[in-house]
């Protein structure tokens, strides 16, 4: 089963890990996944800032 990886230096998707631990993100189980990787941390970051705003 393929993994996918986005890539933070190059803003590309890898299919199994192909770069540095450093520079990817996931795996993730499909290409589309992984091409959500940004947008899904920046949603989870403003989550978790909201929580620690209301506490």
């Amino acid at each position: 089963m393929a993994e996918y990886f986005y890539n933070t230096r190059t803003h590309e998707v890898e299919e199994g890990r192909q770069s540095d631990w450093s520079q990817l993100m996931g795996p993730y189980a499909t290409r589309e996944e992984a091409l959500q990787a940004l947008e899904r941390a920046r949603a989870r970051n403003d989550a978790w800032d909201a929580q620690d705003a209301e506490q």
